[in-house]
């Protein structure tokens, strides 16, 4: 184990042992050097390390302090990592993007607050005037994918799964897809099988939120091999 790994370990165990929390400052460094056994070079360079990955937080001029530790904050640099990865892993991604998400949908179906309910059916109608422009404007369109998606996986009621979405469906990752999608009137079916997850979470259905959810993603996918996409079967809930 080198230096700084054990810096990184050792912080870490102090964290897990309850001698620092959420918030708390870190011991000034010669002394937390000495209690680790470490140069302060060592030291410098596992701090680095830990707030890289989110765990601290340096400020100049009043010192390190350990980060509110919250998942979406720690998950985060996952989200650097798929973004880095090239068109050949974009569907091995997604597909754990589908798997997380899909049940996510049911999840937030059996709870989802009236508010985010609300917030969810102003971002679909504000698609209809992206969608009524000529051409579409991509951008406003994957801010609203972003923002529909979003809504529904923090409504699931757990911040680690809503953290894992946020991380493998970043813009980054939402751009790439639809440079993937070549086929005419992809928005407008995405639009409706998003519609499709709003009846299904309006009217508190899970095992129905979970189908669409998984006919949307799983269309996204066939569409990204070049297939006939699952997402054109006609919505039964017209």
């Amino acid at each position: 184990m080198s230096r700084t790994d054990e810096v990184v370990d050792g912080i870490k165990r102090m964290i897990l042992d309850g001698t620092l929390g959420p918030g708390d400052r870190l011991p000034v460094e010669k002394d937390l050097a000495e209690s680790l056994g470490v140069s302060r070079g060592s030291l410098r360079e596992g701090v680095r390390a830990l707030s890289i990955l989110g765990v601290v937080d340096t400020r100049q001029g009043d010192g390190t302090y350990v980060t509110s530790l919250d998942p979406q904050r720690l998950l985060a640099p996952m989200g650097f990592v798929v973004d880095l990865q090239g068109e050949s892993s974009a569907l091995s991604f997604h597909a754990v993007r589908r798997v997380l998400e899909t049940e996510a949908a049911a999840l937030a179906a059996a709870r989802i607050t009236p508010g985010a309910l609300a917030e969810a059916r102003r971002v679909l109608d504000g698609v209809d005037d992206v969608l009524a422009a000529t051409p579409v404007d991509h951008e406003r369109f994957i801010e609203a994918d972003i923002a529909f998606h979003r809504v529904v996986a923090e409504q699931a009621g757990n911040p680690v799964l809503a953290a894992l979405v946020e991380s493998l469906a970043s813009r980054t990752v939402r751009e790439r897809l639809w440079r993937g999608l070549h086929e005419d009137g992809a928005e407008q079916r995405t639009h409706d099988e998003h519609e499709a997850i709003w009846r299904a979470l309006a009217d508190r259905d899970p095992e129905r939120a979970r189908i669409r959810m998984a006919n949307h993603l799983l269309g996204v996918e066939e569409s990204l091999r070049g297939g006939t996409a699952i997402g054109d079967v006609p919505d039964g809930d017209a």
